[in-house]
């Protein structure tokens, strides 16, 4: 009889914490309504209302195999953009989640500055479907990181938090310790392109033990480095320093203007 007692006690605690953790969710909606992201009404639980949804821009084929921008008409498979053609990036190829319009910057923005981090699972999810061809053929998912200092005061890594869905969603293993912040920088915000790659430069550096040249053999430095300035943002530099310690690189970001642009999660595959 006692041991039938003790047996049961484990299954009676688990449905006591069920309740516990219902009631307090409850309260918790009452007393913190959750609220769209971008126009700030009562949604259920998806971080965004049925009227803002309608405005997201989601991108889709045709578009440019490196870039990921749209075109407006279907070239055919393989075919790069002017863009890319005239100012090739440092990574292979990128992904856009959705046009980055009004809705999209501030759903961007409320993740990153706002503590909005009930937005990463669903914006992770997008990204997953976004980058379903990239993360087919990848092997770990590296996100950008922050320096400590910049950690501190925003208190989470959003590429980290879309990093960890992703992962999860695509069975990709997450590897964040790959690429380390080893350079303190100023925000990026407001300066211009060549203040941008001024301002990430030696940043960012690939982890020795996430280094390619398996086998004992040295691994080659990127085809790109003397054309780093030309490179844009933090990913630009992230992904340079990738490149110095793997073969290939790749990336999905949430939103993207007419150019490819920041918020883009780097793939990396190290030689052999």
């Amino acid at each position: 009889m006692e041991g039938e007692q003790i047996g049961a006690s484990p299954t009676r605690g688990a449905g006591l914490g069920a309740r516990l953790r219902t009631i307090l969710g409850f309260t918790l909606d009452v007393a913190l309504p959750p609220l769209c992201a971008s126009c700030r009404e009562l949604v259920a639980d998806t971080g965004i209302c049925p009227e803002c949804w309608a405005r997201l821009s989601f991108l889709a084929p045709p578009y440019c195999e490196r870039l990921g921008i749209p075109f407006a008409y279907d070239p055919g498979p393989g075919i790069l953009s002017m863009q890319a053609i005239s100012d090739p990036p440092a990574y292979e190829r990128a992904r856009a989640v959705v046009r980055y319009d009004e809705v999209a910057r501030t759903l961007v923005h409320a993740l990153k500055y706002g503590d909005r981090l009930d937005l990463a699972p669903t914006m992770g999810r997008w990204m997953v479907r976004a980058g379903r061809e990239l993360l087919m053929d990848a092997d770990a998912l590296v996100p950008v990181p922050l320096h400590w200092r910049r950690l501190w005061a925003r208190r989470c890594n959003q590429s980290a938090l879309l990093a960890k869905t992703i992962s999860a969603e695509s069975k990709v293993p997450l590897s964040d310790t790959a690429l380390r912040r080893v350079k303190a920088t100023a925000q990026q915000v407001g300066l211009s392109k060549t203040a941008r790659a001024e301002n990430v430069q030696g940043a960012f550096r690939v982890h020795k033990e996430h280094r390619g040249g398996g086998g004992g053999k040295a691994p080659r430095p990127s085809r790109r480095r003397a054309d780093f300035r030309r490179h844009r943002r933090r990913l630009r530099a992230s992904a340079v320093a990738g490149r110095r310690g793997c073969g290939r690189c790749a990336g999905v970001r949430p939103g993207c203007g007419d150019s490819a642009s920041a918020h883009i999660k780097l793939r990396c595959t190290a030689r052999t």
